[in-house]
């Protein structure tokens, strides 16, 4: 398992509810939190480690054994209040930064891995964080929410992403589309 990166297709794919929690998807949400720490993130969503499920996991502190860990699955956000802009970056376009508009505080409805509904008004950096990770969930990057002008100013950087994409898929170190889609649908059909 690997943190993907632009402009890799899976990050596009609108994420299936998970419907069955077992040892396999544990292990995989364990990685998830090891991927995130290895990176310095505090929110990493399913379809970044390239799985097309509707689940990510969180933790403010950004350190293992510090702060809360904590797995959203199925998420609904909700009553969204106030509004404030904040600079955001993705574990899954490094180096990129931007200013981002969000509602300050939300309401999420969620499942937890031990099948427990969480619900919940979230503030501050975990309300962003939980909005950011379900944007991902729905194929919503960052900086779709970013303004038009913030946008061109990353044209450059993000067309090396996706030169760099195309060159590991000639090289075969990223599978071609087709595949990806086919391995999604797969995975989707295990636990969706």
């Amino acid at each position: 398992m690997q943190i993907i990166h632009y402009p890799h297709p899976t990050l596009r794919h609108k994420s299936k509810p998970v419907q069955r929690v077992d040892a396999e998807l544990r292990k995989m949400v364990s990685q998830m939190f090891e991927l995130m720490y290895e990176a310095n993130g505090v929110g990493l969503a399913a379809n970044q480690v390239d799985l097309p499920l509707r689940l990510f996991v969180v933790n403010t502190a950004a350190k293992p054994g510090e702060g809360e860990e904590l797995v959203f699955i199925n998420p609904v956000l909700s009553k969204p209040k106030g509004n404030e802009e904040s600079e955001e970056g993705c574990l899954s376009l490094p180096g990129i930064y931007g200013n981002v508009r969000r509602p300050k505080q939300i309401h999420v409805n969620a499942y937890s891995m031990r099948g427990e509904e969480i619900s919940a008004d979230l503030t501050g950096l975990l309300a962003r964080v939980v909005q950011h990770e379900t944007d991902h969930l729905d194929g919503v990057l960052f900086i779709d929410r970013m303004t038009e002008s913030a946008q061109r100013t990353l044209e450059g950087p993000l067309e090396e992403f996706q030169m760099e994409f195309q060159q590991r898929q000639q090289e075969g170190s990223i599978a071609a589309e087709r595949a990806i889609l086919e391995r999604l649908s797969g995975l989707e059909k295990q636990y969706c």
